[in-house]
């Protein structure tokens, strides 16, 4: 279906539920040619609150009002990038379970495909679940790509601190993405999840805006050495999670004030991170954070201080820190267009490198 480069708009709509970002990539899905334009279509109260209700929820529940926030969020923006050759269609997440009742995205590829007149690839993680993978993260191998494209020549890591976090180890000596030893990838545990729950709960805002609360707060440290304690940080990678596997978080800060709970929220991130460097099969030569926690300071600085390599954001590599995971779909997409595998061993743990993927043509 695909030959050569091609102009590919992804969108994606994170577990953070602020809004649907899309951009362009231009790509023949092995190496990346070019970046284009992008935007983003924020969430309005509203719509958060249906995607917030539809949380956990599987295929045949009642989720007609998520859907269609969804299904039109994504059509308005989408429909702006009329030089987009083929759209790549992340949809939103709503439970994950991958050793359980898999993996579920609310949104339909064909519909948006007919609506924008266009092929629209979707449904990306099931047939690794199927497989035995872990269906996340799936970003790795746009990753690998980016390694090529910044012609890095030693390992680096590239962390994504979205509703949760996820860390990809790249080696850029290696050939292909698939590659043994190419890419090592795995959720490391909480990020921006708890603590935006914790601010709308507590005080009706959508996040720590800068940092502001967890700066006048004091770390429990009691509540990190009990969180390091859960079974998710002793699994070896590839790993992943839901957004609401921490929410016990919520109850182990409970009795705290509102900036000590904020800095303990934000602190069980770096911690996470930390533990999860061990995994790495050589220490990276620096990390570059990409998602919402790199604009949070104190969050940035915990991980500084936590890790023995530089920490900086994306930007200071010459990327787009808001665009990446979007940019990761519409990557995929081409991949998937052409038969490529967009997941191996070393990023989900599936058997064996494996293409996902649904394609889905207008008319």
């Amino acid at each position: 279906m695909i030959e050569g480069p091609v102009w590919a708009l992804g969108a994606m709509s994170g577990t953070s539920l602020d809004g649907v970002d899309a951009a362009l990539v231009c790509t023949d899905g092995v190496r990346v040619k070019g970046f284009g334009r992008s935007g983003y279509r924020e969430y309005s109260g509203p719509e958060r609150a249906a995607l917030r209700a539809a949380l956990g929820r599987w295929p045949g529940e009642d989720l007609d009002a998520a859907a269609r926030v969804v299904q039109r969020a994504h059509e308005v923006l989408l429909a702006e990038f009329p030089e987009a050759e083929i759209v790549g269609f992340h949809g939103q997440t709503l439970a994950h379970e991958p050793k359980g009742r898999g993996t579920h995205q609310l949104g339909c590829g064909a519909a948006l495909a007919q609506a924008l007149g266009r092929p629209v690839v979707w449904d990306f993680r099931s047939a690794d679940v199927r497989l035995g993978g872990e269906g996340a993260p799936l970003a790795p191998f746009y990753h690998f790509a980016l390694a090529k494209w910044l012609e890095a020549e030693r390992p680096f890591a590239i962390l994504n601190l979205g509703g949760v976090g996820n860390l990809t180890w790249v080696d850029p000596r290696k050939s292909a993405p698939e590659e043994e030893g190419a890419l090592l990838a795995f959720d490391t545990g909480p990020a921006n999840a708890p603590l935006d729950d914790l601010m709308q709960a507590r005080l009706g805002q959508r996040q720590d805006e800068g940092g502001r609360l967890a700066a006048q707060g004091t770390v429990a440290e009691g509540a990190l050495e009990r969180l390091m304690q859960a079974h998710f940080f002793d699994r070896m990678p590839p790993k992943s999670l839901d957004r609401g596997d921490f929410a016990f978080l919520s109850d182990m800060v409970a009795e705290l004030p509102d900036a000590d709970a904020a800095a303990t929220l934000t602190a069980a991130v770096a911690a996470s991170v930390m533990r999860g460097m061990e995994h790495c099969p050589v220490p990276p030569e620096r990390v570059l954070v990409t998602g919402g926690g790199r604009r949070n300071p104190v969050m940035m600085q915990m991980l500084a201080a936590a890790l023995d390599c530089p920490v900086a954001p994306v930007e200071e590599a010459g990327l787009d820190g808001d665009m990446l995971e979007a940019q990761a779909f519409a990557y995929l997409a081409v991949r998937v267009a052409r038969g490529l595998p967009t997941s191996a061993p070393g990023t989900t743990g599936v058997r064996a490198a494996v293409g996902g993927g649904t394609v889905s043509r207008a008319g």
